[in-house]
């Protein structure tokens, strides 16, 4: 059997998984306390939040969550939905911006079946990708390999929400927030 040291790792198998959750949902305790960098919430909106993967595929792993707790996309309100859809399109221009990918994979687990860890609170997982960042680990050794530590990659992303138009960045410990205009003209 392979090792590879992560000693971050610790923090969540120690965890009280009463403390750190809402009804169970981790995604709905976050946002609650004032700790953005500690929480790695990296940007925030009026209706969902830009959250660093605790555990990311690549580095800039970014998770974009409503605050309301629902787990089906087809139930989001308008407002939630559009908001949702904006700071997605800000985190796009962020990853970029901040660390560079050559690609993005986007997706949602959409109920039980799917995968996801958590599924009754909706999110919508961004992945940064570069040429050639799959090797034989994950493949053969069955074994995945983070080149950053996640506090790293939050203060690249950090300056690079901070860094698009209608960024407010007040304090680096505090994530970077957008008031969008979320009006539809239906003309």
């Amino acid at each position: 059997m392979d090792r590879l040291f992560a000693p971050w790792r610790i923090d969540w198998v120690e965890r009280d998984p009463d403390e750190n959750t809402i009804d169970g949902c981790p995604f709905c305790v976050l946002p609650e306390r004032d700790a953005d960098r500690e929480h790695r919430i990296v940007a925030r909106s009026e209706h969902s939040f830009a959250l660093l993967n605790n555990y990311p595929y690549n580095p800039g792993h970014l998770m974009i969550i409503p605050y309301r707790h629902i787990g089906e996309y087809e139930a989001l309100e308008p407002a939630d939905l559009l908001d949702h859809a904006r700071l997605k399109q800000v985190a796009i221009d962020a990853l970029y911006a901040g660390l560079d990918p050559d690609g993005l994979n986007m997706g949602i687990n959409h109920g039980d079946g799917a995968g996801g860890s958590i599924d009754d609170h909706l999110h919508t997982h961004i992945v940064p990708r570069w040429e050639g960042d799959t090797n034989f680990m994950p493949v053969i050794g069955e074994t995945s390999v983070i080149v950053e530590a996640v506090d790293d990659t939050y203060e690249r992303l950090h300056e690079g929400f901070a860094a698009q138009p209608g960024a407010v960045a007040d304090d680096a410990d505090q994530a970077v927030a957008f008031d969008f205009d979320l009006a539809v003209n239906d003309t």
